[in-house]
């Protein structure tokens, strides 16, 4: 028997087995299952009443709620395409991603009012324009917001068996940091076989995240690639979404007590952020079990201090959107047997080892393996149903990504015999000083460990002896004081003197991108301006 493999079917299973369990909670409201199940039915019969066909494309313009993970099944449901908008992007830039999709219907929240009053003189694909909460649009938006135009709709329920599980339902564009955003698609089958896999892997490590015991909350935007995975990966194992609009670590905290949270996923930024937050102690957070950091390497300092001060396991993740996004997670190997407090810090804290379902290999430039001593530096290559199906109306840069069924990740690492990863750099990041490769992610790390920083980003810069030297931004912890020389002493007392940053500015903040990475391109292209010696990406 074959059946198509499409993630409404977790949505369909959830209902039937846990339709009495509360499914969603975000704010004052909570649904069950069966609730929860029937607004995503009503959403889909909006859609087809309004003419929305197969293939349109949806766009959610929105900080994490109910209705935005309702659209995850109400609009594939309607054979119709999601593309959740990065609500951190300029108007210009959501302009460019509505127009380059062809977007037919845009969803957005009432706080965006003023930005979608830009977007209508600039995009001409949008035929529906809906407001999620009441608000004060003109008579080009439909008259009803979002919960009125639901109970006003007829409920659709779809046939899981009539879809085509090779048809795209979702649509990510990523964030640009080389160009023009690119739109990511992830056809049904792709996602499905992403939430099995990465479900396959919590459960062989004994996480309540792959059954109906886990409550997690949705603290990565929904719009970085569903979340991680999570906005159906939840919803297979039937557990608890509990919802977070902004990452505050205030309402964090709050909400880890309340709903007795047993998971959630952080960037580095955040991690760094919640640790420090002053009144960590003043909450219950004994219902935490584990918690995923990713979406940027973290070093092993963050992982020891985030499990200190949240008294759980914490793990580091690795994907990307091509990929739906997991590829790998740096769960302890039983067959690694007992390890001493600093390994087994040390080993959750690598990029890891591939998910199952998933193959990851690190290559050098012809594309051969590099001996796995952890010495040797290649670009990460996957292979997988995870990986996308390409990029919308972008057959050429898809066909430069993945080259002899391989997807070229970017990424740069070194690998162990027990199949480990560890990423040293993205490719446009290595620091080559006098023809040496330096990891600016390892003098990041060795920086991380002194006292007094809070955060830290490291680039090339210019030099006429050595070609590029690395250059080091520290941000330091509130009361805390350091120079640079001081900090230039503790990486020399640690690594080669190659490596050692030839200047540290101490700086107030580092600039964030629009998913809280640092970027590392405006700290560098200063620098660069002007010099055509070596092209940053």
């Amino acid at each position: 028997m074959l059946l198509p493999l499409t993630p409404l079917r977790f949505l369909e299973r959830a209902a039937a087995e846990y339709g009495r369990t509360t499914g969603m909670v975000c704010g004052e409201r909570r649904f069950t299952y069966r609730e929860f199940a029937e607004r995503v039915h009503r959403l889909t019969g909006a859609l087809v009443a309004r003419g929305i066909a197969p293939g349109d494309r949806v766009a959610f313009l929105s900080f994490n709620c109910h209705r935005l993970v309702e659209a995850y099944y109400g609009v594939p449901q309607a054979r119709a395409i999601l593309l959740p908008l990065n609500v951190r992007l300029a108007a210009e830039e959501q302009a460019h991603i509505l127009e380059h999709s062809g977007s037919r219907v845009l969803f957005f929240s009432a706080e965006f009012l003023p930005v979608v009053e830009r977007l209508r003189t600039m995009v001409k694909s949008i035929e529906w324009y809906v407001p999620l909460e009441p608000c004060a649009a003109g008579p080009w938006a439909e008259p009803r917001p979002y919960d009125e135009l639901l109970a006003a709709a007829q409920p659709a329920p779809a046939d899981f068996t009539t879809f085509d599980e090779n048809s795209i339902a979702e649509l990510f564009y990523t964030s640009g940091s080389t160009g023009r955003p690119k739109g990511v698609m992830l056809s049904h089958r792709t996602l499905y076989l992403h939430a099995l896999y990465v479900m396959l892997s919590h459960h062989s490590h004994h996480s309540n995240q792959a059954n109906d015991k886990g409550v997690e909350l949705h603290t990565i935007p929904l719009f970085h690639a569903n979340g991680w995975g999570r906005a159906h990966t939840v919803t297979f194992a039937g557990g608890r979404h509990v919802m977070i609009g902004r990452f505050d670590p205030q309402q964090v905290l709050e909400l880890i007590e309340r709903e007795r949270v047993t998971g959630f996923s952080m960037v580095p930024t955040m991690a760094t952020t919640l640790i420090h937050y002053p009144d960590l102690k003043r909450y219950d957070l004994g219902s935490l079990e584990s918690v995923f950091v990713g979406g940027a390497p973290a070093s092993t300092a963050l992982v020891g201090a985030v499990e200190k001060a949240l008294g759980c396991r914490c793990y580091v993740g690795y994907g990307m959107t091509e990929t739906s996004p997991v590829l790998t997670t740096a769960y302890l190997k039983h067959s690694l047997g007992e390890l001493s407090e600093e390994e087994r810090i040390r080993r959750q804290a690598m990029t890891g080892f591939a998910i199952p379902g998933t193959e990851v290999r690190v290559a050098d430039e012809e594309g051969r393996d590099v001996p796995p001593d952890m010495t040797h530096i290649g670009e990460i290559l996957a292979r997988s149903d995870v990986v996308m199906d390409g990029y919308w109306n972008e057959p050429e840069e898809t066909r430069r990504v993945i080259q002899d069924g391989w997807l070229r990740t970017g990424d740069m690492a070194v690998r162990d015999e027990d199949g480990y990863c560890l990423v040293v750099d993205r490719k446009k990041d290595i620091i080559i000083s006098g023809g040496e490769n330096i990891s600016s992610i390892e003098i990041e790390n060795v920086l991380a460990a002194h006292p007094a920083v809070y955060e830290v980003a490291v680039v090339g810069v210019p030099d006429e002896k050595w070609g590029e030297v690395p250059a080091a931004y520290v941000a330091l912890k509130p009361g805390r004081a350091a120079s640079g020389a001081e900090l230039q002493d503790f990486v020399r007392g640690k690594l080669a003197g190659f490596k050692v940053p030839k200047c540290v500015e101490i700086v107030e903040a580092l600039p964030m991108g629009s998913t809280g990475k640092i970027l590392k391109r405006a700290l560098r292209e200063p620098h660069w301006a002007g010099r055509s010696k070596r092209v940053h990406g």
